[in-house]
């Protein structure tokens, strides 16, 4: 009798730690809220996509056409300027002592103009009453031909040495904002070498290099979508400009893409994927199994998505992916149209994670 009990004590002592052991495993692996989507084939217009980069329509690099030592730079990378602004001064002597010549050779030539008009004005009373000879008239009218071509000239030289002296001083030629300096105070400026680069970031353009298989369905004016993925936006765009030669950007073609109601968040200089529709074509290959590409993930090398297993539970499903196309991918392998994946959770995903779908 002493024996049964001690079964039976047993037997209670062996199920409340079986008890204990389901209840710390069911709260070490809690329910997961999940949503989820049906895998479908998708029958979609021709289009494709290409890859490109985000540029100013308004950009310059500025340089000098004189040689000189940097004197000053009033901008800094980043600044914001305003047409007009000055930006460098370069210090070049031989043009400052140029300058000085002119300035003499002006004086000059005034004080000759000024006495050769005086003579032929006086002269040209002399010989209307007939007080001074026919060549006399004409060497004084000689002279003062020659006295104002010599001032004009060297008003003509002092324009150029002007315009020479608007190379020493760089000044913003519009408003943008600096996004490169190349030189510093005391650094030699030489003939053609950039100094500043200026851009104005309120007008934005793609650079889209496309394939010599598919440019041929590229047409200008046409709308486009623009994603940039760096910070998650998508943009409509349109095309005005399209090369009609490879030869030197290794056979890809470049689409320009103008911008419209960029946001602030997107900067010069940004990776952008350009989605080119061509809709009077159909796809002429079969349905496209297609997923969003925020359910993708990654480890490593690998990409795969989590699917629902009869258990309602989280099975993480290797994937091979075929072609972008706007916010989705191409499934090649690994998926079925007969499963259902998980576009959403409420905590984090691991693979047998317990599921409750929304």
């Amino acid at each position: 009798m002493k024996n049964i009990y001690y079964i039976l004590s047993l037997l209670i002592l062996i199920a409340s730690c079986t008890s204990k052991t389901e209840t710390i495993t069911e709260n070490e692996n809690p329910v997961i809220k999940v949503k989820v989507a049906k895998v479908e084939k998708n029958s979609l217009n021709n289009f494709f996509t290409a890859s490109g980069k985000i540029q100013a329509v308004q950009s310059a690099d500025l340089s000098t056409r004189i040689m000189g030592f940097v004197e000053k730079v009033n901008v800094n990378v980043g600044d914001k300027v305003t047409k007009g602004q000055k930006l460098i001064s370069i210090n070049n002597t031989d043009l400052k002592a140029k300058i000085g010549q002119v300035k003499s050779s002006i004086l000059e030539a005034e004080a000759s103009f000024k006495n050769a008009e005086k003579n032929y004005l006086r002269f040209k009373k002399l010989h209307a009453q007939n007080s001074a000879s026919d060549k006399e008239m004409d060497d004084i009218t000689t002279n003062y031909n020659m006295a104002k071509a010599r001032l004009e000239s060297v008003n003509e030289l002092k324009n150029e040495v002007k315009s020479q002296f608007d190379y020493a001083n760089i000044k913003a030629p519009f408003t943008g904002i600096i996004t490169n300096k190349y030189i510093k105070e005391g650094d030699m400026a030489n003939p053609g070498m950039s100094l500043l680069t200026i851009e104005n970031g309120n007008d934005l353009e793609v650079i889209a290099t496309v394939s010599e298989n598919e440019i041929i369905d590229v047409k200008k004016n046409t709308n486009v979508f623009v994603s940039i993925s760096s910070v998650n936006k998508r943009i409509e765009g349109n095309i005005t400009e399209i090369s009609s030669s490879s030869k030197n950007t290794g056979n890809q073609f470049l689409v320009k893409i103008e911008l419209k109601n960029t946001p602030k968040e997107i900067l010069s200089g940004m990776f952008a994927t350009v989605e080119f529709y061509l809709p009077k074509k159909i796809e002429k290959q079969n349905s496209k199994i297609l997923i969003p590409t925020a359910s993708i993930i990654k480890k490593g090398e690998l990409t795969g998505v989590y699917t629902v297993s009869q258990t309602n539970k989280a099975l993480l499903r290797w994937l091979r992916l075929g072609k972008v196309y706007g916010d989705k991918v191409e499934v090649l392998s690994g998926l079925n149209t007969t499963e259902s994946y998980i576009i959403w959770s409420e905590g984090k995903l691991f693979n047998g994670a317990n599921i409750s779908i929304q």
